[in-house]
């Protein structure tokens, strides 16, 4: 009678994933961005190591998904100045070593992107802390954005 009924798990999962994506501020959808990218990135490395080809893929394709038409699509290259371009570059960075980590099974690779979707994060959680619904991003956090795309520029985009 109540046994495990994993779609009724799924369906509430996806009802509260729905209601907060509707009820979030655009820095929280950003912020829920990284969560699924991070995410699926991790389970592709779990798949990697089970050696779980077709999953690994799948969790693989999804991060780039994430990253390309979530996090890249979303930036206002016009509005966001080099920042945004900075970003686009450094998501295009994170797809392509994605792409040779699924290719060449290098979880190292996946562990970089990680890293890097996890520094960004911080940089936008830290903003969505300070920003209240009735004012505009700080400049103090659009810096903290920008120094930290551009550390991480400077530290993986030569590679």
């Amino acid at each position: 009678m109540f046994g495990s009924n994993q779609h009724g798990v799924n369906v509430y999962a996806k009802i509260g994933l729905e209601t907060g994506v509707l009820a979030a501020s655009p820095n929280k959808l950003i912020i829920m961005l990284y969560d699924g990218a991070i995410t699926a990135s991790h389970s592709a490395i779990i798949h990697m190591q089970n050696k779980d080809i077709s999953n690994k893929g799948a969790m693989i394709s999804k991060a780039i998904s994430i990253i390309e038409s979530g996090l890249r699509l979303s930036l206002d290259k016009k509005a966001g100045g080099e920042i945004a371009v900075s970003l686009d570059a450094l998501y295009a960075y994170m797809s392509k070593r994605l792409m040779t980590a699924n290719i060449q099974n290098k979880p190292e690779l996946i562990h970089e992107v990680i890293k890097l979707l996890t520094d960004l994060k911080g940089a936008w959680e830290a903003i969505d802390q300070l920003k209240t619904p009735t004012t505009e991003m700080p400049m103090a956090t659009s810096s903290q954005v920008a120094m930290t795309v551009n550390r991480n520029i400077a530290n993986y985009a030569k590679a």
